[in-house]
Formats: C-alpha cells, sequence, structure tokens
C-alpha cells in the first residue's frame, strides 16, 4: 500500500470543505472529480460529518476520502469506520496520534512549530498538516522550521490561507507533498449548491500545477 506521503504527492491538491447533506457531498464529491482534483478532506465541523464520509467514500470511487478537524481518539475511530483513507487534525495531540497508529489510519497531525515535528516523528509519522501556513509565515517559515528534519524525510501538506495566486509557491517546494484549501469549494458555494462555480475553480487549481 502507498504511503500517505505516495499518496498525497499523486494527488497534489486536497479540497477542504465542509458539507452537512450526505446527498450535497456525493454531488460536491462527483464536480471535484469532474474539475481534475481527486482528494479531499471533510471536515468534521457539522453534525452529519460522518455521514457525508460514508456516502461519498460508498458512492465516489474515484474520489480519495480524508477527514479533518479529528480532535480526539473518538473521531479517530469514527472517521476510521466510516472509511475515510486518511485524517488530519489542525494540531498534535499525543493521545488522537496514538489512536491512529492503533487504528493503522493513515493520519498528518496539525504542525507549527519543531516541538511539534518532534512530537509527530515520535509516532512515526513524517506526513505532516502545515497549519495555518500564511498567517504563521508561509513557505519561507515551513523550509527554516524543517530544515533539521530534512534528512528523516519528512513532507508537509500546507493548509490555511492558501489560495489559486500562492499555491504554485508552496508546491515548488519538496517539502511539500500536496496542498490544501477551502478556496476551491468554500461553504456559501456548497450552500447554494454551485456546483458549476466549484467546477470552475477546480478546472483552475489544476490549472495551475502545470
Amino acid at each position: 500500500m502507498p504511503s500517505l506521503k505516495e499518496k498525497l504527492e499523486k494527488l497534489r491538491i486536497v479540497a477542504v470543505v465542509s458539507v452537512d447533506n450526505p446527498s450535497d457531498a456525493v454531488d460536491l464529491a462527483e464536480t471535484l472529480c469532474e474539475g481534475g482534483i481527486n482528494a479531499v478532506e471533510m471536515t468534521l465541523r457539522s453534525p452529519n460529518a460522518l455521514r457525508c464520509i460514508e456516502a461519498v467514500v460508498s458512492k465516489v470511487s474515484a474520489m480519495c476520502v480524508g477527514a479533518g478537524t479529528v480532535l480526539t481518539q473518538n473521531q479517530a475511530e469514527a472517521v476510521s469506520e466510516a472509511g475515510a483513507a486518511f485524517a488530519v487534525a489542525p494540531g498534535c495531540n499525543a493521545r488522537v496520534l496514538e489512536k491512529a497508529r492503533e487504528l493503522d489510519l493513515p493520519f498528518a497531525p496539525g504542525i507549527m512549530t519543531p516541538s511539534d515535528i518532534e512530537k509527530s516523528l515520535e509516532f512515526g509519522l513524517a506526513t505532516m498538516k502545515f497549519f495555518p501556513a500564511e498567517s504563521s509565515g508561509g513557505i519561507k517559515h515551513l523550509e527554516s522550521m524543517a530544515a533539521p528534519y530534512k534528512h528523516l524525510g519528512v513532507s508537509f501538506l500546507p493548509l490555511g490561507g492558501l489560495n489559486a495566486e500562492n499555491m504554485k509557491t508552496y508546491l515548488s517546494s519538496p517539502l511539500v507533498c500536496a496542498i490544501g484549501g477551502s478556496w476551491i469549494a468554500p461553504a456559501p458555494l456548497i450552500k447554494d449548491r454551485d456546483w458549476k462555480h466549484i467546477l470552475q475553480n477546480a478546472r483552475s487549481a489544476v490549472a495551475n500545477l502545470s
């Protein structure tokens, strides 16, 4: 099985979304795939988030479904049972990392300091979520912070403040396996079921890869 790093290196863009209706989640996932984006982080910020994950996993085989905002051990177990291919968190909670390891759930903890990186590495997790990316110093901060750990094969998924204008700057770094962002499918567009606009955003993001 490919590692989380290998999966993300192939996918390159992860759309970060918050959706509460399973039917909308399926339509959204199909729209993103049509636009060339085959990875999504479905955040646990809505009452029906787990049902949305289950629906996309079962009905949109082309989509690599990740779970976001995984803050507790119970949530880690729940997203694993829902079929998530990977999970991410905004922080680096040792108890959640321990549960993810127990479940064999590919996990990218949120890091912003060298201490966070070292905690992640203690659990054998070399692929991490750099969050919040832009407000904490952007790619310059990441490259400086990660320099002492390069020889350990670390890689990062930056999220927070990324957009169509700065995504190429992040992707040009060998430290970055993929980027994530909510600008592709923001909550207002999902609420309005504006799949056409989301499709345009997805295609625009994919075009920036070349």
